[in-house]
């Protein structure tokens, strides 16, 4: 009984520090030259004109997109992985997209230009590339 209770404060600190660790989820760099893949949605036409989330005006035919974690003003380039000829530049302008799994939201004219209005989702590579002078647009 008494090995029990001089193993209990250790066990405890040991649960708590996986359980902390378990639970935590890496945050994609940015730095330039960082990459991580998942995959890619795209918005809406319907949103055009509505604010973002740095507060510019989005609007479709621009080559913007949202992310979770990188700055306003990052400039990513998305890569298909499933046709690696096929990538476009685009600004974090906006966050999201909120769903499993994704992560990142391309602007309808960035969609447009990887080929992937008809496929809805793809999977993809990102890649930092920097930060705008300015910020986000």
């Amino acid at each position: 009984m008494a090995t029990w209770r001089a193993l209990l404060p250790l066990l405890a600190t040991a649960a708590l520090g996986a359980l902390a660790t378990g639970c935590s989820h890496a945050r994609p760099s940015s730095s330039p030259g960082s990459e991580e893949e998942g995959e890619a949605s795209f918005y809406s036409r319907s949103v055009e004109g509505r604010p973002t989330a740095s507060g510019t005006i989005y609007q479709a035919e621009r080559m913007t997109c949202a992310h979770r974690t990188h700055p306003f003003g990052t400039w990513l380039r998305v890569t298909r992985l499933d046709d690696e000829r096929r990538s476009v530049e685009v600004v974090v302008e906006d966050r999201g997209p909120f769903v499993s799994g994704r992560i990142v939201d391309l602007s309808w004219a960035a969609a447009r230009k990887l080929g992937m209005l008809g496929d809805g989702v793809i999977p993809v590579r990102v890649r930092v590339r920097g930060r705008s002078a300015t910020g986000a647009r």
